[in-house]
């Protein structure tokens, strides 16, 4: 795999060409770990997929651009319930997964060429969608010094040398698993309404938080763009199911364009969504999997001389500094899957200036995954 010559600012998403290069090799024959893609290792609660197979039998046409009414109304409750934050079914749309919200949000909010700030490191979808619809990213770097943690001071710091109209950002994240402390959060929001920013906060890593209950921006303000998923924690990936919620402002504008780039999202996954809402002691489940796989690698990969962060607040990540055997981590994760058969993502998918000496590996898969890719990895860097 070679860099892209394109200079439009798009890149390769190298998570997805380690896991093709994978899948070739399983192919012909060979074992792999895939610890390079983030999602679930299981198939969504039961009740999900009763409820789909039974819609299997009725027609699969378009639905309501905006999403069945069943479904909007259950995340409504899930707000009130999870939140304690009044939101109204009609200010919600279903989406195609978390990929068309951004889109949505982008094209339904700012004007052409905008300045959207991200954080960097930071999944890689967020500088690639704005440089493809003509937007101007504008990257806030974050530290391991700080757990990797976005704060109000860095937003406004970012501001003042380069203003921007837009804020995206996650929490928890995707590479680094950080996550802001509900006080932190209340302070970003806070900071984006004294600077005019629109906040578009991406909580599809909610559930996944290791530290208690995940925090959403809307327990703190009506104004912000709320993007979500049902890919991650109620193991949905291939579902391609999501949801936005929308301030009045941006909502007309936002559902013209949902009923004309996207008409509306998949019939069977939305209905199939409404019933995971109500499974969560699966994905509870799953995600005391995740925790003990968790701590499983973080120690591993600690005693194998792998550099982390102190804490590793969300999501099914761990992010590595892998200086201490590489300085180019894309040809790494290469060789790392070509002779060891474990695929990761090199950390140039999320950092493009230092990420060359950084690597991502997902912990969501099973306990037998973990433990036989420790291995493998233990082999390929103390050969």
């Amino acid at each position: 795999m070679t860099e892209t010559s394109d200079t439009s600012g798009l890149r390769p998403f190298y998570a997805m060409a380690i896991n093709a290069r994978a899948r070739a090799l399983e192919d012909q024959g060979h074992s792999i770990c895939h610890l390079e893609i983030g999602e679930p290792g299981v198939a969504p609660a039961p009740e999900v997929r009763a409820a789909a197979a039974k819609m299997l039998d009725q027609p699969q046409g378009y639905t309501h651009f905006a999403g069945v009414p069943q479904l909007r109304a259950a995340l409504a409750d899930y707000y009130h319930s999870q939140h304690q934050a009044a939101v109204h079914p009609d200010s919600i749309i279903a989406t195609m997964g978390s990929s068309s919200g951004f889109i949505l949000a982008f094209l339904g909010t700012f004007g052409p060429g905008a300045r959207i700030a991200v954080t960097r490191p930071g999944y890689p979808a967020y500088l690639n969608t704005l440089s493809g619809l003509g937007f101007e990213a504008v990257e806030i770097p974050v530290q391991a010094a700080n757990n990797w943690r976005l704060t109000a001071e860095d937003i406004a710091t970012a501001h003042a040398r380069s203003p921007f109209e837009g804020l995206l950002f996650a929490s928890p994240a995707n590479p680094t698993g950080a996550a802001v402390t509900r006080e932190g959060l209340a302070e970003i929001v806070a900071t984006c309404a004294r600077l005019g920013v629109r906040l578009i906060s991406d909580e599809i890593y909610h559930g996944l938080d290791y530290r208690g209950p995940s925090v959403s921006a809307l327990e703190f303000t009506d104004q912000a763009i709320v993007i979500n998923s049902f890919s991650k924690y109620y193991c949905m990936t291939g579902w391609r199911i999501g949801w936005m919620v929308l301030p009045e402002a941006v909502l007309a504008r936002t559902q013209m364009l949902q009923q004309n780039l996207f008409i509306s999202a998949p019939t069977l996954s939305q209905h199939a969504a409404t019933v995971a809402l109500g499974a969560r002691a699966y994905a509870e489940e799953q995600k005391a999997h995740y925790a003990e796989n968790r701590k499983l690698l973080v120690s591993a990969l600690k005693q194998l001389g792998f550099g982390l962060a102190d804490e590793n607040d969300g999501a099914f990540y761990v992010y590595c500094d892998v200086s201490r055997f590489t300085d180019d981590s894309l040809s790494w994760c290469e060789a790392l899957v070509d002779q060891a058969g474990v695929a990761a993502t090199p950390g140039v998918d999320f950092d493009r200036l230092n990420g060359n000496r950084f690597v991502r590996f997902s912990f969501a898969g099973t306990r037998d995954t973990m433990e036989q890719a420790i291995e493998r990895i233990a082999g390929f860097v103390e050969p």
